[in-house]
C-alpha cells in the first residue's frame, strides 16, 4: 500500500497552521495604520474644548457649566 497522509497538513509541517490568513494580518495591519494615523492627527490638532476640565457633573468641579438645572425654563418631571 502506498502512504497516503491522513490530512492535507499532516505532511510532517506545522508551520501552514501557525500562521494566520495573510488577508488577516494585513487587516490588522490596515487597522493599526489607521488608529496610528488618527492618533497622530489628533494629537497635531490639541483639545477640541480647552475651557473643559474634568468629567463630573455639577458638584464634581466639571467646568463648562452645571448641566440642565442651570438652563432656565428647564425643569423635572411632566411639566404639570
Amino acid at each position: 500500500m502506498a502512504d497516503i497522509p491522513l490530512s492535507p497538513g499532516s505532511t510532517g509541517t506545522t508551520r501552514g497552521r501557525l500562521l494566520p490568513p495573510p488577508a488577516l494580518c494585513a487587516f490588522l495591519l490596515l487597522l493599526v495604520l489607521l488608529f496610528s494615523v488618527s492618533y497622530a492627527v489628533g494629537s497635531a490638532a490639541g483639545p477640541v474644548a480647552p475651557g473643559m476640565h474634568g468629567g463630573g457633573g455639577p458638584g464634581h468641579g466639571g467646568g463648562g457649566g452645571g448641566g440642565m438645572d442651570d438652563m432656565p425654563g428647564m425643569s423635572h418631571g411632566s411639566g404639570g
